[in-house]
């Protein structure tokens, strides 16, 4: 079975925010730069978002709301970010991070749906490693996927997130303990 990924914007389609203003100088210069990053960025952008968000839909929203907003300000981003594609995940972290807050509180409903929605199931849903993911807090989550999953170093995480090495440290040590007590038997047998 197949998992259906929703449509990704294109590097045209995220760049179109800012088509319409009125170009100076080197806008289109800047334009071309901004697209041409998120041709080179988008695939890694997609893959990190899933693994934050836990499922591909999410993802993409997440990704082409980071990429909307990057997108108005890339000129002053691309001259003053060594790396913009830690600031673009920074923000993806942060976005995320917010988002979740958001929704997580309760929402009282007056009446219950006529229709129950139609579901769509993740291919990864019931995967032991996601929804162990899945189930971290927020940051711990960003800590394990930035390490595990990117490959960056904890200085790295630490300036991608905005926290200090030993926050990083804390983080992925507790994420790790809480991983390996929900996946004991997978870890012990070398699944993880």
């Amino acid at each position: 079975m197949t998992a259906h990924l929703p449509a990704v914007p294109t590097a045209a389609e995220v760049t179109g925010v800012c088509q319409g203003r009125a170009r100076q100088g080197d806008m289109a210069t800047t334009e071309d730069d901004f697209a041409e990053f998120v041709r080179v960025a988008l695939p890694g952008l997609i893959r990190y978002g899933h693994a934050l968000t836990g499922n591909p839909h999410d993802a993409a929203d997440l990704v082409q709301a980071v990429l909307e907003k990057v997108g108005a300000r890339w000129a002053k981003i691309n001259r003053n970010c060594e790396d913009p594609s830690a600031y673009v995940r920074k923000a993806m972290a942060n976005t995320h991070i917010s988002r979740w807050r958001r929704t997580r509180r309760e929402t009282l409903l007056a009446d219950f749906p006529d229709v129950p929605a139609a579901i769509q199931h993740d291919r990864l849903e019931n995967e032991p490693v996601w929804v162990a993911l899945r189930s971290l807090p927020p940051r711990q989550r960003a800590v394990v996927v930035l390490r595990y999953y990117e490959g960056l170093s904890e200085l790295e995480i630490a300036e991608t997130l905005g926290v200090s090495c030993g926050t990083v440290k804390s983080q992925a040590s507790k994420a790790l303990a809480t991983l390996r007590k929900r996946l004991g038997p997978l870890v012990e047998g070398g699944g993880v």
